[in-house]
Protein backbone atom coordinates (compact mmCIF):
# COMPACT_ATOMS: atom_id res chain seq x y z
CA UNK A 1 0.00 0.00 0.00
CA UNK A 2 3.06 2.22 -0.36
CA UNK A 3 2.14 5.48 -2.06
CA UNK A 4 -1.54 5.29 -1.09
CA UNK A 5 -1.61 8.51 0.94
CA UNK A 6 0.53 10.63 -1.45
CA UNK A 7 -1.54 9.32 -4.36
CA UNK A 8 -4.81 10.11 -2.59
CA UNK A 9 -3.56 13.59 -1.76
CA UNK A 10 -2.66 14.23 -5.40
CA UNK A 11 -6.21 13.37 -6.51
CA UNK A 12 -7.66 15.42 -3.63
CA UNK A 13 -5.53 18.44 -4.58
CA UNK A 14 -6.52 18.20 -8.25
CA UNK A 15 -10.26 18.10 -7.46
CA UNK A 16 -10.03 20.93 -4.92
CA UNK A 17 -8.32 23.19 -7.49
CA UNK A 18 -10.90 22.27 -10.12
CA UNK A 19 -13.76 22.99 -7.68
CA UNK A 20 -12.36 26.35 -6.53
CA UNK A 21 -12.16 27.49 -10.15
CA UNK A 22 -15.95 27.07 -10.38
CA UNK A 23 -16.85 30.06 -8.20
CA UNK A 24 -20.43 30.22 -9.47
CA UNK A 25 -21.00 26.59 -8.46
CA UNK A 26 -19.66 27.27 -4.95
CA UNK A 27 -22.08 30.18 -4.54
CA UNK A 28 -25.15 28.43 -5.95
CA UNK A 29 -24.57 25.33 -3.79
CA UNK A 30 -25.13 27.48 -0.68
CA UNK A 31 -28.40 29.05 -1.84
CA UNK A 32 -30.70 26.06 -1.25
CA UNK A 33 -29.73 25.26 2.40
CA UNK A 34 -29.69 28.98 3.25
CA UNK A 35 -33.16 29.42 1.76
CA UNK A 36 -34.42 26.47 3.81
CA UNK A 37 -33.08 28.03 7.01
CA UNK A 38 -34.61 31.45 6.35
CA UNK A 39 -37.89 30.70 4.57
CA UNK A 40 -38.75 27.44 6.34
CA UNK A 41 -36.90 27.59 9.65
CA UNK A 42 -38.06 31.09 10.52
CA UNK A 43 -41.55 31.09 9.04
CA UNK A 44 -43.12 27.61 9.07
CA UNK A 45 -45.52 27.16 12.02
CA UNK A 46 -45.10 23.80 13.81
CA UNK A 47 -47.27 22.46 16.61
CA UNK A 48 -44.64 20.07 18.00
CA UNK A 49 -42.06 22.76 18.86
CA UNK A 50 -41.85 26.44 19.73
CA UNK A 51 -38.42 26.77 18.11
CA UNK A 52 -38.59 25.34 14.61
CA UNK A 53 -35.28 26.95 13.59
CA UNK A 54 -33.41 24.94 16.22
CA UNK A 55 -35.36 21.85 15.18
CA UNK A 56 -34.69 22.17 11.45
CA UNK A 57 -31.06 23.41 11.62
CA UNK A 58 -29.61 19.86 12.13
CA UNK A 59 -31.61 18.66 9.14
CA UNK A 60 -30.27 21.49 6.96
CA UNK A 61 -26.67 20.72 7.98
CA UNK A 62 -27.19 17.07 7.07
CA UNK A 63 -28.97 18.06 3.83
CA UNK A 64 -25.89 20.09 2.85
CA UNK A 65 -23.61 17.07 3.30
CA UNK A 66 -26.12 14.69 1.69
CA UNK A 67 -26.65 16.65 -1.52
CA UNK A 68 -23.03 17.76 -1.81
CA UNK A 69 -21.76 14.19 -1.32
CA UNK A 70 -24.18 12.69 -3.82
CA UNK A 71 -23.27 15.35 -6.38
CA UNK A 72 -19.58 14.66 -5.73
CA UNK A 73 -19.78 11.40 -7.64
CA UNK A 74 -20.10 13.50 -10.80
CA UNK A 75 -16.36 14.25 -10.66
CA UNK A 76 -15.53 10.56 -11.04
CA UNK A 77 -18.21 10.17 -13.71
CA UNK A 78 -16.59 13.01 -15.70
CA UNK A 79 -13.15 11.41 -15.32
CA UNK A 80 -14.57 8.16 -16.71
CA UNK A 81 -16.25 9.80 -19.69
CA UNK A 82 -13.25 11.98 -20.57
CA UNK A 83 -10.77 9.11 -20.23
CA UNK A 84 -8.82 10.52 -17.29
CA UNK A 85 -9.69 7.54 -15.07
CA UNK A 86 -7.86 5.09 -17.34
CA UNK A 87 -4.81 7.37 -17.30
CA UNK A 88 -4.91 7.56 -13.49
CA UNK A 89 -5.11 3.77 -13.27
CA UNK A 90 -1.87 3.54 -15.25
CA UNK A 91 0.00 5.56 -12.60
CA UNK A 92 2.25 3.67 -10.13
CA UNK A 93 0.26 4.69 -7.03
CA UNK A 94 -2.35 2.17 -5.74
CA UNK A 95 -5.66 2.43 -7.60
CA UNK A 96 -7.49 2.84 -4.30
CA UNK A 97 -5.79 6.24 -3.99
CA UNK A 98 -8.23 7.49 -6.65
CA UNK A 99 -11.21 6.46 -4.52
CA UNK A 100 -9.82 7.81 -1.23
CA UNK A 101 -8.74 11.07 -2.89
CA UNK A 102 -12.25 11.57 -4.27
CA UNK A 103 -13.88 10.75 -0.92
CA UNK A 104 -11.56 13.12 0.93
CA UNK A 105 -12.29 15.90 -1.56
CA UNK A 106 -16.06 15.40 -1.38
CA UNK A 107 -16.05 15.44 2.44
CA UNK A 108 -13.80 18.52 2.59
CA UNK A 109 -16.06 20.36 0.15
CA UNK A 110 -19.16 19.36 2.14
CA UNK A 111 -17.71 20.47 5.49
CA UNK A 112 -16.63 23.83 4.08
CA UNK A 113 -20.20 24.39 2.91
CA UNK A 114 -21.52 23.17 6.28
CA UNK A 115 -19.36 25.72 8.10
CA UNK A 116 -21.01 28.58 6.21
CA UNK A 117 -24.53 27.20 6.75
CA UNK A 118 -23.76 26.48 10.43
CA UNK A 119 -22.60 30.08 10.91
CA UNK A 120 -25.77 31.43 9.28
CA UNK A 121 -27.91 29.17 11.49
CA UNK A 122 -26.19 30.43 14.65
CA UNK A 123 -26.56 34.05 13.52
CA UNK A 124 -30.29 33.44 12.94
CA UNK A 125 -30.68 32.20 16.51
CA UNK A 126 -29.97 28.45 16.55
CA UNK A 127 -28.30 27.26 19.77
CA UNK A 128 -26.03 24.26 20.45
CA UNK A 129 -26.61 23.47 24.12
CA UNK A 130 -23.59 21.13 24.34
CA UNK A 131 -21.28 24.05 23.56
CA UNK A 132 -18.00 23.90 21.65
CA UNK A 133 -17.46 20.22 22.49
CA UNK A 134 -20.88 19.46 21.05
CA UNK A 135 -20.04 21.40 17.89
CA UNK A 136 -16.87 19.33 17.50
CA UNK A 137 -18.95 16.16 17.91
CA UNK A 138 -21.39 17.46 15.26
CA UNK A 139 -18.50 17.91 12.81
CA UNK A 140 -17.26 14.38 13.56
CA UNK A 141 -20.75 13.04 12.90
CA UNK A 142 -21.03 14.98 9.64
CA UNK A 143 -17.55 13.78 8.59
CA UNK A 144 -18.57 10.15 9.12
CA UNK A 145 -21.87 10.73 7.33
CA UNK A 146 -19.87 12.28 4.47
CA UNK A 147 -17.71 9.11 4.34
CA UNK A 148 -20.87 7.00 4.12
CA UNK A 149 -22.61 8.99 1.38
CA UNK A 150 -19.53 9.92 -0.69
CA UNK A 151 -18.41 6.26 -0.77
CA UNK A 152 -21.89 5.33 -1.93
CA UNK A 153 -21.81 8.08 -4.59
CA UNK A 154 -18.39 6.97 -5.87
CA UNK A 155 -19.63 3.38 -6.07
CA UNK A 156 -22.66 4.44 -8.12
CA UNK A 157 -20.43 6.57 -10.37
CA UNK A 158 -18.03 3.69 -11.06
CA UNK A 159 -20.90 1.31 -11.86
CA UNK A 160 -22.98 3.75 -13.95
CA UNK A 161 -22.40 3.43 -17.67
CA UNK A 162 -22.36 7.16 -18.38
CA UNK A 163 -22.91 10.61 -16.90
CA UNK A 164 -26.66 10.63 -17.70
CA UNK A 165 -27.21 7.37 -15.83
CA UNK A 166 -25.37 8.66 -12.77
CA UNK A 167 -27.36 11.92 -12.80
CA UNK A 168 -30.64 10.00 -13.10
CA UNK A 169 -29.80 7.76 -10.12
CA UNK A 170 -28.68 10.76 -8.10
CA UNK A 171 -31.94 12.58 -8.80
CA UNK A 172 -33.92 9.46 -7.98
CA UNK A 173 -32.51 8.92 -4.48
CA UNK A 174 -31.45 12.35 -3.16
CA UNK A 175 -34.82 13.96 -2.44
CA UNK A 176 -36.55 10.75 -1.15
CA UNK A 177 -33.64 10.22 1.29
CA UNK A 178 -34.12 13.74 2.66
CA UNK A 179 -37.92 13.86 2.82
CA UNK A 180 -38.24 10.29 4.19
CA UNK A 181 -36.24 11.31 7.25
CA UNK A 182 -36.73 13.26 10.48
CA UNK A 183 -35.36 16.45 8.89
CA UNK A 184 -38.68 18.31 8.86
CA UNK A 185 -40.76 16.58 11.54
CA UNK A 186 -40.24 14.15 14.45
CA UNK A 187 -40.83 10.43 13.97
CA UNK A 188 -43.95 10.26 16.16
CA UNK A 189 -45.84 12.82 14.07
CA UNK A 190 -45.39 10.93 10.77
CA UNK A 191 -47.89 8.61 9.08
CA UNK A 192 -47.17 4.94 9.79
CA UNK A 193 -45.66 4.08 6.38
CA UNK A 194 -43.38 7.11 6.45
CA UNK A 195 -42.33 6.33 10.03
CA UNK A 196 -41.09 2.90 8.91
CA UNK A 197 -39.03 4.41 6.09
CA UNK A 198 -37.64 7.19 8.29
CA UNK A 199 -36.65 4.80 11.07
CA UNK A 200 -34.34 2.80 8.74
CA UNK A 201 -33.04 5.83 6.85
CA UNK A 202 -29.40 6.63 7.82
CA UNK A 203 -30.21 10.31 7.21
CA UNK A 204 -32.62 10.15 10.17
CA UNK A 205 -29.96 8.61 12.42
CA UNK A 206 -27.43 11.38 11.85
CA UNK A 207 -30.10 14.11 12.07
CA UNK A 208 -31.38 12.70 15.38
CA UNK A 209 -27.82 12.51 16.72
CA UNK A 210 -27.04 16.11 15.80
CA UNK A 211 -30.42 17.30 17.06
CA UNK A 212 -29.69 15.60 20.40
CA UNK A 213 -26.39 17.47 20.60
CA UNK A 214 -28.22 20.72 19.82
CA UNK A 215 -30.58 19.97 22.73
CA UNK A 216 -27.81 18.94 25.15
CA UNK A 217 -28.33 15.15 25.11
CA UNK A 218 -24.81 13.69 24.86
CA UNK A 219 -25.93 10.06 25.22
CA UNK A 220 -28.29 10.03 22.23
CA UNK A 221 -25.85 12.13 20.23
CA UNK A 222 -22.87 9.80 20.69
CA UNK A 223 -25.04 6.70 20.16
CA UNK A 224 -26.26 8.06 16.80
CA UNK A 225 -22.75 8.99 15.70
CA UNK A 226 -21.47 5.48 16.52
CA UNK A 227 -24.24 4.00 14.34
CA UNK A 228 -23.18 6.23 11.45
CA UNK A 229 -19.52 5.27 12.03
CA UNK A 230 -20.42 1.58 11.68
CA UNK A 231 -22.42 2.25 8.49
CA UNK A 232 -19.52 4.30 7.08
CA UNK A 233 -16.98 1.51 7.73
CA UNK A 234 -19.22 -1.02 5.96
CA UNK A 235 -19.92 1.29 3.00
CA UNK A 236 -16.27 2.29 2.51
CA UNK A 237 -15.27 -1.41 2.58
CA UNK A 238 -17.94 -2.29 0.01
CA UNK A 239 -16.89 0.66 -2.13
CA UNK A 240 -13.22 -0.45 -2.11
CA UNK A 241 -14.17 -4.00 -3.16
CA UNK A 242 -16.43 -2.80 -5.99
CA UNK A 243 -13.88 -0.21 -7.14
CA UNK A 244 -11.15 -2.89 -7.33
CA UNK A 245 -13.36 -5.26 -9.34
CA UNK A 246 -14.56 -2.52 -11.70
CA UNK A 247 -11.05 -1.29 -12.46
CA UNK A 248 -9.36 -4.64 -13.05
CA UNK A 249 -7.60 -4.64 -16.44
Amino acid sequence: MSGLLPGAYSHFERDIKRWIRGRVTIFTSLITPTAWLIFVGLTLPAKFTNDYLNFIAPGILVMTVLFSSLQGGIFLSFDKVLGYLNKFLALPSPRESILFGKVLFIITRSLLQVTIIFTIALLLGAVVNTGMAGMAAIYIGLFLFGCLISSFAITIAILAEDFETYSAINGLISMPLFFASTALMPLDTMPGWLRVLASINPVSHIINAIRALFLGDWGAGIEGILKIALMAIIMVSVSVIIFRKATVD
